[in-house]
């Protein structure tokens, strides 16, 4: 049989055939990381490249839990674990607020939402507010953007600074694509926006540029007969969301790959806010402020690789992510910003210091009566400082206290056991709702048409 199976015309083809894809495999493989290594040191040299370019995606909905390399056991995420593991992962990253808009007011601005003002559906971004992508437009950046949540929309002031800032057109979804959670506001897939990106990186690749990138389709639970790997529970539904988006955003870094633009990138992997599934009575987003909604991964890829890559377990927050990418840019600060950045964090985290450099009170609020104009403001903040975090009722002045390292699903309050924390922490939560508006004073309301209304409305959340 063996004499009969060598002498075989067809088992030198099989074998050839073997080789070449086995070499091409090989040779993807190392188009895929052809970074060269790099050490901490060599952060400060980023600040002096005139060619590098910055990719942000925002991965909307995104819990850090969720990710492998946030120590969830399922594989959920292999393409952000990879940037991950020769890059600079933030350990405890939080948002700052659990609702897009006000989420995403604070992280472009560096400041809380009691001072960007922007907390209720009409609210949105002062006009005089100066944008990270105004400073990157400053800078020599191209700067586009890709969205797909119209919270971001340009009617509440995101699109400043952007030459281009665009929804993607929806393609026909297959037949093997479920979207578990559809809303009629969000058609199509982050396949469009990723389709679109790489129109972009065609067209522009050569310049220097500044992509944002907003998807979506974890926040709709999608994803397809090869992704559907973990269950039918909604849990379970959201990491086949998760493992699918991980590898739309591949095909878009395979992308940047084969056109060389690697070595000469920056990538930022950040979330607006997460999801609950229950652990205090509540499945979704946009209502509280407690960990599962606020817990958030920021990830950053450099044009170098770090073996091993730096873990920060220094608390941070989203109000920090600008402030540390311009920092590393070698760019002007943000106005006013309540974030900081954290590159002495990101040093001190590759000298093997643990301790945090700095570990003062971080914040996230809500106004529970958001999308409800007829009705009074009812803020609920969370105040995070060392192991404890509390979350407060303003309205009622009631506040649960937690011990996040004893308790990370904050299931057991101990504002009982710990009254001198809780009265400390509450202080500092209302000094918090005293703190001044933005350099550029407070958030003009806009008046939406009835369209632009319905499309949020079906988005999910209830908006009058």
């Amino acid at each position: 049989m063996w004499r009969r199976l060598l002498a075989s015309r067809r088992f030198y083809l099989a074998s050839a055939t073997l080789m070449i894809l086995a070499a091409v495999a090989s040779q993807l493989e190392l188009r895929r990381d052809a970074r060269p290594l790099g050490t901490p040191a060599d952060l400060a040299t980023l600040r002096e490249r005139p060619d590098l370019n910055l990719l942000f995606v925002l991965i909307d909905t995104l819990r850090a839990d969720h990710l492998s390399s946030y120590g969830y056991p399922r594989e959920t995420s292999p393409g952000i674990d990879a940037l991950a593991a020769t890059g600079i992962r933030f350990a405890q990253q939080m948002s700052q607020s659990s609702w897009t808009k006000c989420s995403m007011a604070s992280l472009w601005t560096g400041l809380y939402p009691v001072r960007t003002g922007v907390t209720r559906s009409p609210q949105a971004l002062s006009p005089d507010a100066r944008m990270p992508a105004e400073i990157l437009r400053d800078a020599g950046f191209r700067t586009f953007a890709i969205w797909r949540n119209g919270w971001v929309g340009p009617a509440f002031g995101f699109s400043q600074g952007f030459e281009v800032y665009l929804s993607p057109r929806a393609s026909p979804i297959p037949a093997s694509v479920r979207r578990e959670k559809p809303t009629v506001g969000v058609a199509g897939t982050d396949q469009d926006l990723v389709s679109s990106a790489i129109e972009f990186l065609r067209s522009h690749g050569k310049e220097r540029w500044f992509l944002y990138l907003h998807l979506m389709d974890v926040h709709q639970y999608v994803y397809d007969e090869d992704t559907a790997l973990f269950g039918t529970r909604y849990p379970d539904l959201y990491d086949n969301a998760i493992r699918w988006v991980d590898r739309v955003l591949a095909r878009l870094l395979r992308e940047i790959d084969a056109r060389g633009l690697r070595e000469k990138t920056l990538i930022v992997v950040a979330a607006d806010h997460g999801e609950a599934f229950g652990e205090h009575g509540r499945e979704g987003h946009a209502r509280d402020v407690y960990g599962e909604v606020t817990t958030t991964p920021f990830v950053l890829s450099l044009p170098f690789r770090l073996e091993p890559g730096i873990v920060v377990q220094a608390p941070t927050e989203n109000v920090d992510v600008w402030p540390t990418l311009l920092d590393l840019l070698g760019l002007p600060p943000l106005e006013g910003a309540d974030g900081r950045s954290r590159v002495p964090e990101i040093l001190a985290a590759a000298r093997g210091e643990a301790g945090a450099l700095r570990d003062g009170p971080r914040f996230a609020h809500i106004d529970q009566t958001w999308g409800r104009t007829g009705e009074r403001p009812r803020p609920m903040v969370a105040v995070s400082e060392g192991p404890y975090r509390l979350v407060l009722r303003a309205a009622s002045g009631r506040g649960e206290l937690y011990d996040r390292a004893a308790d990370p699903r904050e299931q057991h309050d101990i504002a009982p056991e710990q009254p001198e924390v809780l009265a400390r922490l509450t202080a500092l939560a209302e000094d918090y709702l005293k703190k001044p508006p933005a350099p550029w004073g407070g958030a003009p309301a806009v008046e939406l048409e009835q369209d632009e209304l319905e499309r949020l409305r079906a988005l999910g959340y209830s908006v009058q």
